[in-house]
């Protein structure tokens, strides 16, 4: 069971969210907040494993809520839900460590699929942001990103990278270059070590940056 938590100070959108997110098989909605700090002290007692979070809230906003997450849950996986889709956003949430990022625009068929992917391989990032924009970015140089002086990746390893790249899952990726799920999470933990990167986000620029991968 995949447990929930929405951070959204429009009480509306949250009960309509909580509603949407009832009918999908194996996740449960455990924690509804209207503002960081609500969320921060609830989540001592209560045990979520992925938080919806907005982004503009009174008393403590996304941005700060995702810097608190990051040092005092580290566990807990973060996907921001947004009305914005300005770089700018994007672009320091991921340096922040965001899980994933959507639209509050975004078809219901596509929350159910980030929620599932961020259980399961730990980040998703739709075309329109992980691809579009992030290639944007580095175009622009908004983003400039450091990295380890790494030996050449191994064949496996790129074959890794570009399923990240695409948005596949662990096991759609394990799938294609025919190994295990667990074979490939122990790719994707050397890419990040050999890299620098801090999340899969980073990954995909380090690998737009070196001309591994082009959306």
């Amino acid at each position: 069971m995949i447990r929930l938590a929405l951070a959204d100070d429009q009480l509306l959108f949250r009960r309509g969210m909580a509603m949407l997110l009832s009918d999908m098989a194996g996740a449960q909605v455990v924690l509804e907040c209207a503002n960081g700090e609500e969320l921060l002290t609830s989540l001592k007692s209560t045990s979520v494993d992925i938080v919806l979070l907005d982004l503009e809230m009174p008393v403590m906003d996304g941005m700060e809520t995702m810097r608190r997450l990051r040092l005092k849950f580290p566990a807990v996986k973060v996907i921001v839900l947004s009305s914005h889709d300005e770089e700018k956003f994007i672009a320091h949430l991921m340096e922040l460590g965001a899980n994933g990022y959507m639209l509050k625009s975004a078809e219901p068929d596509e929350i159910d699929t980030a929620i599932r992917s961020v259980a399961e391989s730990g980040y998703y990032f739709s075309d329109a942001v992980s691809k579009v924009m992030l290639h944007t970015l580095v175009k622009k140089k908004q983003v400039k990103p450091t990295f380890h002086s790494i030996d050449p990746l191994s064949e496996r390893e790129l074959e890794v990278l570009r399923g990240i790249c695409q948005e596949l899952t662990t096991a759609e990726i394990a799938q294609r270059i025919f190994v295990s799920p667990r074979t490939v999470e122990f790719h994707r933990n050397n890419l990040l070590l050999k890299t620098g990167a801090r999340n899969a986000a980073g990954l995909v620029v380090y690998a737009m940056t070196q001309g591994l991968y082009t959306p």
